[in-house]
Protein backbone atom coordinates (compact mmCIF):
# COMPACT_ATOMS: atom_id res chain seq x y z
CA UNK A 1 0.00 0.00 0.00
CA UNK A 2 3.20 2.23 1.09
CA UNK A 3 4.14 2.10 -2.81
CA UNK A 4 1.32 4.08 -4.16
CA UNK A 5 1.25 7.14 -1.77
CA UNK A 6 4.75 8.20 -2.95
CA UNK A 7 3.56 9.49 -6.85
CA UNK A 8 0.61 11.04 -5.61
CA UNK A 9 2.50 12.89 -3.05
CA UNK A 10 4.56 14.46 -5.76
CA UNK A 11 2.02 15.39 -7.63
CA UNK A 12 0.23 17.10 -5.02
CA UNK A 13 3.08 18.98 -4.18
CA UNK A 14 3.41 19.79 -7.66
CA UNK A 15 -0.19 21.22 -8.11
CA UNK A 16 0.68 23.15 -5.16
CA UNK A 17 3.77 25.19 -6.46
CA UNK A 18 1.88 25.86 -9.62
CA UNK A 19 -1.63 26.50 -8.35
CA UNK A 20 -0.49 28.06 -4.87
CA UNK A 21 3.47 29.10 -4.07
CA UNK A 22 4.20 30.54 -7.47
CA UNK A 23 1.35 32.20 -7.84
CA UNK A 24 1.68 35.19 -10.40
CA UNK A 25 -0.64 38.69 -10.60
CA UNK A 26 -1.16 40.17 -14.39
CA UNK A 27 0.46 42.88 -15.28
CA UNK A 28 -0.61 44.17 -18.62
CA UNK A 29 1.03 47.74 -18.37
CA UNK A 30 4.57 47.50 -19.19
CA UNK A 31 4.98 51.18 -17.39
CA UNK A 32 3.06 49.89 -13.89
CA UNK A 33 5.05 46.80 -14.08
CA UNK A 34 8.83 48.31 -14.95
CA UNK A 35 7.96 50.91 -11.87
CA UNK A 36 7.25 47.46 -9.74
CA UNK A 37 10.43 46.21 -10.75
CA UNK A 38 12.35 49.92 -9.67
CA UNK A 39 11.00 48.85 -6.89
CA UNK A 40 12.83 45.65 -6.26
CA UNK A 41 9.00 43.79 -6.25
CA UNK A 42 9.58 42.37 -9.77
CA UNK A 43 13.08 41.52 -12.00
CA UNK A 44 11.69 40.77 -15.50
CA UNK A 45 9.25 42.61 -17.91
CA UNK A 46 6.98 39.55 -18.83
CA UNK A 47 3.10 41.02 -17.77
CA UNK A 48 3.50 39.65 -14.28
CA UNK A 49 4.45 39.47 -10.74
CA UNK A 50 5.41 36.99 -8.04
CA UNK A 51 1.81 37.55 -5.93
CA UNK A 52 3.66 36.97 -2.53
CA UNK A 53 6.22 39.78 -3.62
CA UNK A 54 3.24 41.87 -3.39
CA UNK A 55 0.44 40.88 -1.38
CA UNK A 56 2.39 42.35 1.50
CA UNK A 57 3.23 45.95 0.41
CA UNK A 58 1.72 48.76 2.38
CA UNK A 59 2.78 51.58 0.62
CA UNK A 60 3.11 52.06 -3.16
CA UNK A 61 4.81 55.82 -4.21
CA UNK A 62 4.10 55.82 -8.47
CA UNK A 63 4.44 59.66 -9.83
CA UNK A 64 4.85 60.82 -13.14
CA UNK A 65 5.51 56.71 -14.80
CA UNK A 66 2.98 57.55 -17.50
CA UNK A 67 0.92 54.36 -16.32
CA UNK A 68 -2.26 54.22 -18.07
CA UNK A 69 -4.13 51.12 -16.55
CA UNK A 70 -3.45 49.75 -12.86
CA UNK A 71 -4.95 46.23 -13.52
CA UNK A 72 -2.77 43.86 -10.80
CA UNK A 73 -3.19 46.38 -8.24
CA UNK A 74 -6.25 44.24 -6.43
CA UNK A 75 -3.81 41.75 -4.91
CA UNK A 76 -1.70 44.81 -3.04
CA UNK A 77 -4.31 43.82 -0.17
CA UNK A 78 -2.13 45.12 2.42
CA UNK A 79 -1.94 48.59 0.70
CA UNK A 80 -2.65 51.19 3.49
CA UNK A 81 -0.85 54.07 1.30
CA UNK A 82 -1.18 54.42 -2.62
CA UNK A 83 0.09 57.43 -4.32
CA UNK A 84 -0.08 57.20 -8.18
CA UNK A 85 -0.12 61.05 -8.98
CA UNK A 86 0.64 62.69 -12.85
CA UNK A 87 0.33 59.37 -14.56
CA UNK A 88 -2.31 58.77 -17.12
CA UNK A 89 -4.58 56.53 -15.76
CA UNK A 90 -8.03 56.08 -17.23
CA UNK A 91 -9.67 53.52 -14.39
CA UNK A 92 -8.81 52.32 -11.13
CA UNK A 93 -10.33 48.90 -9.29
CA UNK A 94 -10.03 49.36 -5.86
CA UNK A 95 -12.92 47.20 -4.18
CA UNK A 96 -9.84 45.01 -2.97
CA UNK A 97 -8.24 47.22 -1.47
CA UNK A 98 -10.06 48.02 1.98
CA UNK A 99 -7.15 48.98 4.34
CA UNK A 100 -6.35 51.84 2.33
CA UNK A 101 -6.14 54.79 4.29
CA UNK A 102 -4.28 57.25 2.19
CA UNK A 103 -5.35 57.37 -1.75
CA UNK A 104 -3.68 59.98 -3.75
CA UNK A 105 -4.73 59.52 -7.42
CA UNK A 106 -4.08 63.27 -9.25
CA UNK A 107 -3.31 64.57 -12.38
CA UNK A 108 -4.68 61.21 -14.01
CA UNK A 109 -7.44 60.74 -16.52
CA UNK A 110 -10.43 59.65 -14.39
CA UNK A 111 -13.94 59.69 -15.36
CA UNK A 112 -15.07 57.69 -12.52
CA UNK A 113 -13.86 56.51 -8.98
CA UNK A 114 -15.39 53.94 -6.80
CA UNK A 115 -14.08 54.23 -3.07
CA UNK A 116 -17.30 52.97 -1.55
CA UNK A 117 -15.28 49.87 -0.34
CA UNK A 118 -12.25 51.56 1.07
CA UNK A 119 -14.15 53.10 4.12
CA UNK A 120 -10.97 53.06 6.19
CA UNK A 121 -9.90 56.57 4.10
CA UNK A 122 -8.87 59.36 5.66
CA UNK A 123 -7.27 61.23 3.11
CA UNK A 124 -8.15 61.66 -0.38
CA UNK A 125 -6.92 63.34 -3.34
CA UNK A 126 -8.70 62.69 -6.67
CA UNK A 127 -7.55 66.38 -8.18
CA UNK A 128 -6.69 67.07 -11.48
CA UNK A 129 -8.86 64.50 -13.37
CA UNK A 130 -12.14 64.94 -15.20
CA UNK A 131 -14.59 63.29 -12.74
CA UNK A 132 -17.97 64.21 -13.43
CA UNK A 133 -19.49 62.58 -9.94
CA UNK A 134 -18.31 61.36 -6.21
CA UNK A 135 -19.55 59.74 -4.24
CA UNK A 136 -17.68 59.71 -0.75
CA UNK A 137 -20.87 58.83 1.52
CA UNK A 138 -19.34 55.69 2.75
CA UNK A 139 -15.77 57.14 3.57
CA UNK A 140 -16.94 58.54 7.16
CA UNK A 141 -13.29 58.44 8.05
CA UNK A 142 -11.80 61.10 5.79
CA UNK A 143 -10.24 64.06 6.99
CA UNK A 144 -8.67 65.49 4.00
CA UNK A 145 -10.50 65.67 0.34
CA UNK A 146 -8.82 66.90 -2.46
CA UNK A 147 -11.55 67.10 -5.54
CA UNK A 148 -10.66 70.41 -7.26
CA UNK A 149 -9.71 70.87 -10.76
CA UNK A 150 -12.73 68.40 -11.85
CA UNK A 151 -15.95 68.46 -13.59
CA UNK A 152 -18.28 67.87 -10.79
CA UNK A 153 -21.47 68.98 -10.88
CA UNK A 154 -22.51 68.18 -6.96
CA UNK A 155 -20.59 66.75 -3.46
CA UNK A 156 -22.25 65.99 -1.16
CA UNK A 157 -20.35 65.72 2.48
CA UNK A 158 -22.67 65.48 4.69
CA UNK A 159 -21.59 62.12 5.97
CA UNK A 160 -18.25 63.68 6.59
CA UNK A 161 -18.27 65.03 9.60
CA UNK A 162 -14.52 64.30 10.58
CA UNK A 163 -13.15 66.71 7.65
CA UNK A 164 -10.57 68.89 8.28
CA UNK A 165 -9.85 70.48 4.81
CA UNK A 166 -11.64 70.43 1.88
CA UNK A 167 -10.23 71.66 -1.31
CA UNK A 168 -13.00 71.92 -4.16
CA UNK A 169 -12.52 74.91 -6.44
CA UNK A 170 -12.37 74.60 -10.15
CA UNK A 171 -15.46 72.63 -10.62
CA UNK A 172 -18.77 73.34 -11.76
CA UNK A 173 -20.60 72.87 -8.21
CA UNK A 174 -24.16 75.10 -8.03
CA UNK A 175 -24.39 74.43 -4.33
CA UNK A 176 -22.22 73.50 -1.34
CA UNK A 177 -24.10 72.28 1.80
CA UNK A 178 -21.01 71.74 5.06
CA UNK A 179 -23.73 72.29 7.48
CA UNK A 180 -22.40 69.23 9.17
CA UNK A 181 -18.70 69.68 8.68
CA UNK A 182 -17.98 71.80 11.78
CA UNK A 183 -14.47 70.33 12.05
CA UNK A 184 -13.66 72.27 9.23
CA UNK A 185 -10.50 74.30 9.21
CA UNK A 186 -9.94 74.85 5.58
CA UNK A 187 -12.13 75.33 2.79
CA UNK A 188 -11.70 76.20 -0.91
CA UNK A 189 -14.56 76.50 -3.14
CA UNK A 190 -13.87 79.13 -5.60
CA UNK A 191 -13.88 79.13 -9.31
CA UNK A 192 -17.53 77.17 -9.11
CA UNK A 193 -20.96 78.55 -9.51
CA UNK A 194 -21.94 79.06 -5.77
CA UNK A 195 -24.91 81.26 -5.83
CA UNK A 196 -24.81 81.13 -1.51
CA UNK A 197 -22.64 79.47 0.79
CA UNK A 198 -23.79 78.64 4.31
CA UNK A 199 -20.91 78.89 7.33
CA UNK A 200 -22.82 79.66 10.45
CA UNK A 201 -21.90 76.04 11.82
CA UNK A 202 -18.03 76.13 10.52
CA UNK A 203 -16.70 78.39 13.60
CA UNK A 204 -13.45 76.32 13.34
CA UNK A 205 -12.35 77.62 10.07
CA UNK A 206 -9.34 79.52 10.02
CA UNK A 207 -8.85 79.64 6.02
CA UNK A 208 -11.68 80.13 3.25
CA UNK A 209 -10.77 80.88 -0.25
CA UNK A 210 -14.36 81.54 -2.25
CA UNK A 211 -13.09 83.58 -5.23
CA UNK A 212 -14.92 83.46 -8.71
CA UNK A 213 -18.27 82.54 -8.15
CA UNK A 214 -21.46 83.54 -7.51
CA UNK A 215 -22.09 84.63 -4.64
CA UNK A 216 -24.50 87.49 -3.95
CA UNK A 217 -24.06 87.28 -0.22
CA UNK A 218 -22.15 86.43 2.40
CA UNK A 219 -21.98 85.82 6.20
CA UNK A 220 -18.72 84.68 7.85
CA UNK A 221 -19.95 86.59 11.30
CA UNK A 222 -19.44 83.35 12.92
CA UNK A 223 -16.24 82.82 11.57
CA UNK A 224 -14.48 84.31 14.25
CA UNK A 225 -10.89 81.75 13.62
CA UNK A 226 -10.45 83.11 10.08
CA UNK A 227 -7.19 83.90 9.70
CA UNK A 228 -7.13 83.75 5.52
CA UNK A 229 -9.99 84.86 4.11
CA UNK A 230 -10.63 85.91 0.21
CA UNK A 231 -13.54 86.42 -1.94
CA UNK A 232 -12.77 88.34 -4.98
CA UNK A 233 -14.73 88.31 -7.75
CA UNK A 234 -17.98 87.49 -6.67
CA UNK A 235 -21.63 89.68 -6.66
CA UNK A 236 -21.13 90.64 -3.58
CA UNK A 237 -22.46 94.19 -2.63
CA UNK A 238 -22.09 94.24 1.17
Amino acid sequence: VMKFRYPFLVLYFSLAVQTGLAQNTYIPDDNFEQALIDLGYDDTLDDSVLTANISGVTMLNISDGEIISMTGIEDFTALYSLILPNNEITSIDLSNNTALTDLGIGGNALTTLDVSANTALTSLGVEGNSLTTLDVSANTALTILWCHNNELTALDVTSNTALTNLSCYNNSLTSLDVSNNTALVNLECGDNQLASLDLSSNTALTELYCINSQLTTLDVSNNTALTDFNCSNNQLTS
